[in-house]
């Protein structure tokens, strides 16, 4: 019997976002990607954390492949697996690209984006392979993805790296070995190891705030 012939067949690509509005004049939109088997309403909840300055427009991108948690009737996502994956890193970027175009440009004058553990990589995607590149990312609990380290000229934003002290997954080695990476490869590197798990803190959240306001305050 002949094997099954493979087709990944083209199609419109429909999202779903959250975005929260600045209040008075804007000054930069702040980009969040949540974690695996998470929503965007989770997301956006850390991205209100950071207890940006008011001129910050917040939105937070929730993952194309969704599913139930459990078995619950909460909706949750994830970014990415390992079937068709390059084909589904290129969808995901144009969507994140799509999104951020639907904002008003003057919002855009500052772009920030800011992942956690799964949505950490797509937030490193967006800011690299995006059409857009953001002044800024903040990483927590998650890992640089290895394909966009591999071209030595490829430059990065400021990066904000943080892990917990107790998190199994996103080692101290890991963050080493990613500090070691992009050092000298464009913006300045802050790593951050905080007292926690595999989470996000009030600390991380505080840290986060204030990478933030390097480029706009006014809290």
């Amino acid at each position: 019997m002949a094997p099954d012939e493979i087709r990944l067949i083209p199609t419109t690509i429909h999202g779903r976002v959250l975005v929260r509005q600045p209040v008075g004049s804007p000054c930069g939109l702040l980009v969040g990607f949540h974690g695996y088997m998470e929503s965007a309403a989770i997301q956006m909840e850390r991205l209100v954390s950071m207890r940006p300055a008011p001129g910050w427009t917040l939105m937070s991108v929730q993952g194309l492949h969704r599913t139930y948690r459990g078995r619950s009737r909460d909706v949750v996502a994830s970014w990415m697996t390992s079937e068709d994956r390059e084909v589904m890193v290129a969808n995901n970027v144009a969507y994140v690209d799509r999104a951020i175009e639907s904002v008003q440009a003057d919002a855009r004058h500052h772009l920030v984006y800011a992942g956690f553990s799964q949505g950490v990589a797509m937030a490193f995607r967006a800011g690299v392979l995006g059409q857009l590149r953001p002044d800024g990312i903040i990483a927590v609990g998650g890992d640089v993805p290895p394909e966009l380290l591999t071209d030595a000229g490829r430059r990065f934003p400021p990066v904000l790296l943080a892990r917990g002290a107790r998190d199994e997954w996103y080692t101290q080695p890991k963050l080493d070995a990613d500090v070691a990476a992009l050092t000298g490869r464009g913006g300045p590197v802050r790593p951050l190891v905080f007292d926690g798990g595999h989470e996000w803190t009030a600390r991380v959240a505080e840290a986060a705030g204030q990478f933030l306001d390097q480029f706009c305050t006014f809290r």
